[in-house]
Order: C-alpha cells, then sequence, then structure tokens
C-alpha cells in the first residue's frame, strides 16, 4: 500500500511457515485479504513475497503463476518486493548458519535468484518497479581456513553482473525496473556501509564495467549506471544497528559513493544497556571488530544505581534459542566494539563490567520499546524514517518481524494482530 510520497509499504511474508508453494498460497490466502481489510480496504495492497528456491520452483510450473497473477488482481494485491535471502528451510528447524547457504559463489544461488526474476517480471506490470532483497555474499566463518576471500569477491561480483544482464535485458525491452539489494548483515562477508562499498568499487563495478562495456557495447559511465541501478542495498535498520551503524552517516556513505537504497526493511534489534550513561556515548564507527582474548581495559564509569544483573541476564538468556544466529555486538566504556557470533556465545561476558550496551541480531516487534529490563533498537527505524521524510532516498518498505514463534511466551500475540499493529505504527510515525 501507498504512504507518504508514493512509498510502497508491507510486511515480508517469511513471517508465515511455508516452504512450498502450495503452503505460501494457503498462508497468503488466509492472512493478505483480511489484513488489508484492517489496513488499506480502499487501497491496493502490497505483498513481500518470500519464497524458498522449492516454492518458487513449484510457482513456475504449469500454470501456477497465472493463478497466483489472478489471485492477486481479484484481491487488489500487488508483488513489489520479494526476499531471496533464504534459499531453504526458514521455519520449524534449525537455521542457524545455513541461512547463508548457497552463497554468492554458487551456481544454486544464481539459479535462485533467476527464478525469482522470472517470477518478479511476470507478476508485475510494464513500467514499473520492483526488488528482491538478496544475501551478502556469504559467511565471514567460513572463510577463516577454507579459502581466498579475494575469490569469493570475484566469483560474487560474476554472478551478480549474470543478474545485471537479464535485469538490463528486461528494463530495456518492457520498461519494468527490477533491482537486486543486497541486505548487509552482522558477521557477513559484507556485514556494514564500508565493506559494501568497499566490494562496490573494488570488485563489483570494475569487474561489470569491463564485461558490460564490452558485451553490451556501452560507455564506461552507462556500464556503471546499469551496474547501480539494478544492484542496490537492502537498509536492514536491525542489522545497522546491531553494528552501531548511525542511519545518517551510513546513509550519506551509500549516497556519496553512489550506491542506491532498494528497500528499507524495517526492523528492531534486541537491545541491553547495562551502563545508565551508555546513551549519552557517541556511537562508535562501524567496523571496528576486537577479540575477547586481546582487550586492554581501564577503568571506567561505574555501573548504574538499581541495575540487577542476575534479573537481566535471566531476561536476556529468554531471547537464546536455538532456530536462528543471534550475532551480539558490545560496546566498551571506551567505544570500542566487540563481535560474538551467537548470543550464548556473548551471554559468558555479561558480568563484564567494562561492556556497557549490548546489541543483538534478534528481530524484535517493531512496536515494542522495552522488554521489562531489555530494550529494542526502535529509536534507530524512527532516525531512518525521518531522514526518508526530508530525503526520498528509496521507494520500498518492508516491515520484517519473522521471531514471533521463537519470542518469549509472555511476548506474543496473535500473528495477524501484531501485523496490522506493526504495519500502522510505521505509518503512524511517518506523518
Amino acid at each position: 500500500m501507498l504512504i507518504g510520497n508514493n512509498l510502497h509499504l508491507t510486511y515480508c511474508s517469511n513471517i508465515h511457515p511455508g516452504e512450498t508453494w502450495n503452503e505460501v498460497f494457503n498462508a497468503l490466502k488466509e492472512n493478505i485479504p483480511s489484513i488489508k481489510k484492517s489496513l488499506a480496504p480502499e487501497k491496493s495492497f502490497g505483498i513481500g513475497l518470500r519464497l524458498s528456491d522449492e516454492a518458487a520452483k513449484d510457482l513456475l510450473h504449469n500454470n501456477e503463476l497465472e493463478i497466483f497473477k489472478s489471485w492477486l488482481d481479484k484481491n487488489d494485491c500487488y508483488v513489489f518486493t520479494m526476499n531471496g535471502f533464504p534459499y531453504g528451510g526458514f521455519h520449524n528447524t534449525i537455521v542457524k548458519d545455513d541461512v547463508y547457504k548457497p552463497d554468492w559463489t554458487t551456481n544454486e544461488r544464481l539459479l535462485y535468484t533467476s527464478n525469482l526474476i522470472k517470477i518478479l517480471e511476470h507478476l508485475i506490470p510494464n513500467n514499473s518497479e520492483a526488488g528482491i532483497s538478496t544475501s551478502p555474499l556469504s559467511y565471514k566463518p567460513w572463510m577463516i581456513n577454507s579459502c581466498n576471500t579475494t575469490d569469493v569477491f570475484e566469483t560474487a561480483a560474476v554472478n551478480l553482473i549474470k543478474c545485471v544482464v537479464d535485469l538490463h535485458h528486461i528494463r530495456k525491452t518492457t520498461g519494468k525496473y527490477i533491482h537486486l539489494d543486497i541486505e548487509p548483515e552482522p558477521d557477513c562477508l559484507l556485514e556494514n556501509s564500508k565493506e559494501t562499498i568497499d566490494f562496490f568499487n573494488n570488485y563489483l563495478i570494475p569487474y561489470g564495467t569491463d564485461f558490460l562495456t564490452a558485451t553490451l557495447h556501452v560507455d564506461e559511465k552507462t556500464a556503471r549506471a546499469i551496474i547501480t541501478d539494478h544492484i542496490t542495498v537492502c537498509y536492514d535498520v536491525c542489522h545497522f544497528a546491531v553494528e552501531f551503524g548511525e542511519p545518517g552517516e551510513v546513509l550519506k556513505a551509500f549516497k556519496d559513493a553512489g550506491i542506491k537504497i532498494g528497500k528499507v526493511q524495517i526492523s528492531a534489534a534486541l537491545k541491553v544497556v547495562t551502563d545508565p550513561d551508555a546513551s549519552t556515548h557517541p556511537d562508535p564507527p562501524e567496523g571496528g571488530r576486537s577479540s575477547i582474548s586481546d582487550d586492554k581495559y581501564t577503568e571506567g564509569l561505574p555501573l548504574g544505581q538499581g541495575l540487577n544483573r542476575e534479573n537481566v541476564l535471566k531476561q536476556y538468556k529468554a531471547f537464546a534459542e536455538s532456530t536462528y544466529l543471534h550475532q551480539t555486538i558490545v560496546r566498551d566504556k571506551k567505544n570500542k566494539l566487540h563481535h560474538f557470533s551467537d548470543l550464548p556465545e556473548a551471554l559468558k561476558h555479561f558480568d563484564d563490567e567494562n561492556f556497557v550496551e549490548w546489541r543483538t541480531h534478534y528481530h524484535v516487534p517493531v512496536f515494542m520499546q522495552s522488554y521489562n529490563e531489555l530494550q529494542s533498537t526502535q529509536e534507530e527505524i524512527l532516525k531512518v524514517l525521518s531522514i526518508l521524510k526530508e530525503n526520498h532516498f528509496t521507494n520500498h518498505l518492508e516491515v520484517e518481524t519473522y521471531t514471533w514463534e521463537v519470542l518469549p511466551k509472555e511476548d506474543r500475540i496473535e500473528i495477524k494482530d501484531s501485523i496490522v499493529r506493526e504495519l500502522k505504527w510505521v505509518i503512524e510515525n511517518f506523518k
């Protein structure tokens, strides 16, 4: 649905379990009409469609695409964005680092994304825009002993440019503008703005420019424009918040580098502040890594009065579940960042009084600011929305909260009501 100055707003359907197309379609039919009725009874309702590789293949067989398109038309709905990040199972299974498989070095990831492009091309009208968010190339821990990261960057760039060629052809022949939105995420090969910009400048654009000038017979300036039109960034607010990336600085860095934001995923991370003065400290720059073994601490600010670490730790542990990775980055009193691959690992150091602010990759409901003595990074969403009001840097907004089933029981709300409440919160805070 449209809000503000022609911004498309929806939620990501990965909130609904389903790995086959039949399961996905049944979930859409069960949930979308009532959600639309609550939010946009007189407007067209946009859908953020998540398809596994299996579901995408199912949808491309027989007459399934036409059946789905007819259902969309009948229900006054449309698809303008897809989540092409998780390739396989995402619910009722242990996901962890499997969510990054296959990565962008593989033909499987390329073929999966190509199928999503075919589906989206069929679903959207001529001269319209749509996007597909995708994984940030690969997962850093896999790189440590297994391969040369330069080879990974180069292979990923080659595969992405193959998609660019197809997307450029679609746009040239139909006017349908489809972009792939790379989604930086903690502990991935691209996890912050600096790493993403470096990949564009050192691999994607140089390789792509050479390839496109030779195959499309265009000049270098045109080739670069084709690349940056069709490979953009998915700004997941939760992910950048976990990295302690200040929204204004991150968005300016992308703009200055000539990299577009294809989609904003509106999402909140889990936050714990163990120093009441921590919120007055300036956010440190992105990308500062350290290991727990080589840190040297000095005396800093005392802990605040009234904080019961045992109670806070007990509440925090309730979010340490076994389905998804919950990368955690902790800021210390010297504004140094400490990265932990998962929440249980981080919590081993919770009694360290030099750690003052903890941010965890856990997509908590955007309308909830706190969970007893725990908090969310909702403020980062408000900052992004404020910037968006002044500077229309994307056309696509998608709320992505997928952890409802693993939230502590006391924080769970009926799923349809939760979706409606999330979207209403965004609409209200964008006025």
